[in-house]
């Protein structure tokens, strides 16, 4: 078997399990955000539930909106406090102790190898970075989640992914993926696991990791996993607070996979998603003049401590150009910490750049950077659809801190390489 199917079959009781098949799996971990617990609540209590599941195992998060953007938000985030008040919910984060759910669940070690957890957001799949079945789903399918502890699935078909070589200086785990999803589509890993391996996936740190299983459902995957090797274990072992067992999986050598990639990535140069699908990839150098507004460095994809000593790295001692917003998101307090205190910071502020508590924000065009009709962002986020950071009149392009970082001190995208 797979990895997703030894887990499938590990947590619905069965000896072995095979793509298609219904299974009824228990649950180690469910989680909310501000944007979908008030949905998920009212669901819950319709379906007569009084508590959840386990105290310690429902996560919920405000950070769509945070801090809230607006009153709706505000009433939102507020029934997710006093839901988390009523039932005693261990694990809830809210401003000032909170970060972007999928960055800030692995830090507090609220997901380990071999484990299930659902989310009420499509980004949920991250956590495959650690050897974990995630995926997102639904409010009804949370509040399910919540009462009960468990769910059923349907076993996907796995599509396996080998990145043959080492990533040439510049190229990142963002630039993997969007590579990967220019050559698959939007559409190219639909209901599949996605799994990613390879000498250069090997070689790629958690932040890079965590980045590709992030936006495996912008290939419409149910999940994206990696198997644990040493680099993941130091990770779990450096960021355990639980204490709790967990078991780690592997594929089988003669594993059956619905379709295997392999590329050559020893060459590949970094990779530009433009308007309107992250699919719609070029290499940078094929961007000629794309002028830019605004450059947002954050967000669950690429908000990490790496992340932002990747764009440290290019802006220091240079200026952000003066017709250019540049926002930097840190994507968790401890991550924010982390920056000021290695000297970050003074690097982003000296470049004329802005730095934001952490937050989706811009990312879903909630707030702190929403465009104007008619504007360019070039962004780490994992979306470009029409809208999606503000008017449906202006374009986002996506691409790595590096990239982003670059581009917002040349006024337009362009080539790491060429500023460095």
């Amino acid at each position: 078997m797979t990895i997703t199917e030894k887990i499938l079959a590990a947590h619905s009781g069965r000896q072995t399990v095979r793509p298609g098949e219904l299974v009824t799996a228990r649950l180690d971990g469910v989680l909310a955000n501000d944007v979908t617990t008030h949905i998920a609540i009212r669901e819950f209590k319709g379906m007569g539930f009084q508590d959840v599941f386990d105290r310690e195992r429902v996560y919920l998060v405000n950070d769509h909106f945070a801090p809230n953007a607006t009153t709706a938000a505000a009433a939102a985030s507020k029934a997710a406090r006093d839901f988390a008040c009523a039932c005693g919910v261990e694990h809830f984060y809210d401003v000032g102790r909170m970060g972007i759910e999928h960055a800030l669940l692995p830090e507090q070690g609220l997901v380990l190898p071999g484990e299930i957890v659902v989310g009420g957001d499509s980004h949920t799949c991250t956590y495959g970075a650690l050897g974990a079945f995630s995926t997102g789903m639904g409010s009804t399918d949370i509040a399910v989640a919540m009462g009960s502890g468990e769910l059923w699935f349907k076993v996907p078909e796995t599509i396996k992914f080998i990145y043959k070589g080492s990533c040439p200086r510049f190229v990142t785990g963002k630039d993997l993926m969007l590579y990967t999803l220019g050559k698959i589509s939007v559409s190219g890993a639909l209901y599949r696991a996605m799994e990613f391996t390879g000498q250069a996936i090997s070689e790629l740190p958690m932040d890079g990791r965590f980045t590709m299983c992030n936006m495996a459902i912008e290939a419409g995957a149910k999940n994206g996993i990696i198997d644990p090797d040493e680099t993941t274990m130091d990770y779990v072992k450096e960021h355990d607070r639980c204490q709790r067992p967990f078991t780690v999986y592997h594929s089988d050598p003669d594993a059956e996979y619905a379709s295997v990639y392999e590329w050559d990535v020893s060459a590949l140069e970094p990779v530009v998603a433009c308007p309107h699908l992250p699919d719609n990839t070029r290499f940078v150098g094929e961007l000629k003049n794309v002028r830019v507004d605004q450059v947002v460095i954050g967000s669950c994809t690429n908000g990490r401590i790496g992340d932002l000593r990747a764009a440290a790295e290019v802006l220091k001692g240079r200026k952000v150009e003066r017709n250019v917003r540049c926002i930097i998101i840190p994507a968790t307090e401890e991550i924010w910490r982390q920056a000021m205190h290695e000297g970050l910071f003074d690097i982003f502020l000296e470049a004329g750049a802005a730095i934001s508590t952490p937050t989706c924000g811009p990312c879903f065009g909630g707030h702190m950077g929403i465009l104007a009709n008619g504007e360019v962002a070039v962004s780490t986020t994992n979306r470009n659809f029409v809208g999606r950071m503000g008017h449906p009149g202006s374009s986002v392009y996506l691409a790595s801190p590096y990239v982003a970082a670059a581009s917002a001190v040349a006024g337009r995208i362009i080539h790491p390489k060429e500023v460095v």
